[in-house]
């Protein structure tokens, strides 16, 4: 596969899709290959190149997660463990969940814990204070019965780092992972951030402009909790050179078996776009027959894509500033790329047909703590919609992304739960429905939470 095809298909996708800058790297065998596309920031335009700053939001996880194996591997925590051995002071709102999460419950987000608790800008915003607000964070299902991704879930993994090392999360994960692989540009803080070149992130507004995304990132002004499960930024060749560490022995980091077992499935997804199941951190994908890993991330205004196939010695990642369509260019870029250079190509999924039963059957409002999920049917197509919460947008002192308007779905062959998203930013995500004893709809799975269902909502 030459540069050029490369480069000349990054660039064609970016102007398709209107992202104002994207970083895109390639590794196969030993050999990288970069392509960008773009400015960092329309009023001030720099290039982007592969050592530009985006922000990973999840993808952030990752690092958490073998921060956390290392120590391990060293003996200092159980995996097993309950979460109270390392922070005994944790309190939840069921007394019973709290005793029973264990630091692998955190890792492969089956700890019951609801997506995350909403920064209000007020208090301590540690993770210490974290841990303090954790009683008010609804429990969505007892721990270990469920996969439901979990932010906070990381974030008190993050905790755990720093009540074992005795050292502020982000100097713990210096010495732990980022200084030791050798990630000069994989950084928290803007302090950080604004010593380096970083691209600005945008929104596309109903008017189709384009407006700063502000904050930049998770990197508000003293806000450290969510650093954990989504706070770091770094650029396209420092995170091949992550995927590089991921495919290789541990290089003193932590042992070559310890890695592997990163990859391992502890729990299986259902009908999720995200993968087939969870290893620590790791989604697992079956790439026609390859084990394929990896995570994606999205933020204000950034999304980012990292996915590795270990068996031939590949990694894709793909960096990009604008909201929505910054997630289905990434997407697009990792189809291409798998195909190209590894021959393999996606198979396209064929919704049913609308059916006005199924549809009135499945329609309401959807809850998890910060989002609404409201399904519709007008009589022809069923639609999902998502957004903040407004009383908790309303609330806020900081901008916030903008919400996902209603949206076509189609149900998937099978058992009639499972569904896909046919058009607008989500297009091509994966979820199934979830029931009670009794048949009834009680929840909907999108990008791997669960939504509740709002009783008497419409």
């Amino acid at each position: 596969m030459s540069q050029k095809k490369l480069s000349d298909f990054v660039t064609t996708q970016a102007m398709e899709f209107g992202v104002p800058g994207v970083a895109v790297g390639v590794l196969l065998d030993g050999q990288e290959s970069y392509a960008s596309h773009g400015v960092t920031n329309l009023g001030n335009p720099v290039p982007v190149d592969e050592k530009t700053l985006f922000p990973l939001a999840s993808v952030s996880k990752t690092f958490t997660a073998t921060a956390l194996m290392r120590l391990v591997a060293e003996g200092k925590v159980d995996l097993d463990a309950p979460v109270r051995r390392y922070v005994p002071e944790l309190r939840l709102a069921d007394e019973r969940a709290a005793e029973r999460i264990t630091v692998l419950n955190l890792l492969n987000h089956t700890s019951g814990l609801d997506w995350n608790l909403i920064d209000d800008g007020e208090g301590d915003r540690s993770l210490a204070g974290l841990v303090r607000k954790l009683p008010a964070l609804p429990l969505i299902a007892p721990p270990g019965t469920r996969a439901s991704y979990s932010q906070a879930g990381y974030n008190l993994a993050g905790r755990v780092v720093e009540k074992v090392t005795g050292l502020p999360f982000e100097q713990a994960m210096a010495s732990l992972v980022l200084e030791p692989v050798g990630l000069p540009d994989t950084v928290y803080g803007l302090s950080e951030v604004m010593v380096r070149t970083y691209a600005v992130g945008y929104n596309r507004g109903d008017d189709g402009e384009l407006r700063a995304a502000r904050p930049w990132g998770a990197f508000r002004e003293g806000a450290r909790a969510d650093n954990p499960g989504g706070g770091l930024a770094s650029s396209v060749s420092d995170l091949l050179r992550w995927a590089r560490f991921q495919l290789g022995d541990g290089e003193g980091v932590l042992p070559a078996a310890e890695l592997r077992r990163m990859r391992e499935q502890t729990v299986a997804l259902r009908g999720s776009t995200l993968g087939d199941g969870f290893g620590i951190c790791w989604f697992l994908h079956n790439l026609d027959g390859l084990h394929g890993i990896g995570h994606g991330g999205s933020g204000n205004g950034h999304f980012a894509e990292l996915l590795i196939v270990p068996e031939r010695d590949f990694a894709v990642v793909s960096l990009s500033n604008v909201g929505p369509d910054g997630y289905p260019f990434n997407q697009s870029v990792v189809r291409w790329a798998l195909e190209h250079y590894l021959g393999v190509v996606e198979k396209p999924v064929e919704p049913f047909p609308y059916d006005e039963g199924r549809a009135r059957q499945v329609a309401g409002r959807y809850e998890i703590d910060a989002m609404n999920l409201d399904l519709a049917t007008d009589g022809t197509r069923l639609t999902l919609a998502v957004g903040i919460k407004p009383e908790i947008r309303e609330a806020s002192d900081q901008e916030m992304p903008p919400d996902y308007p209603a949206a076509g779905i189609g149900f998937l062959p099978g058992d009639g739960d499972e569904y896909i998203v046919t058009e607008g930013g989500l297009k091509g995500q994966r979820g199934y429905f979830s029931r009670d004893e009794g048949g009834a709809v009680t929840g909907i799975d999108l990008a791997g939470r669960l939504f509740k269902r709002v009783p008497g909502a419409s």
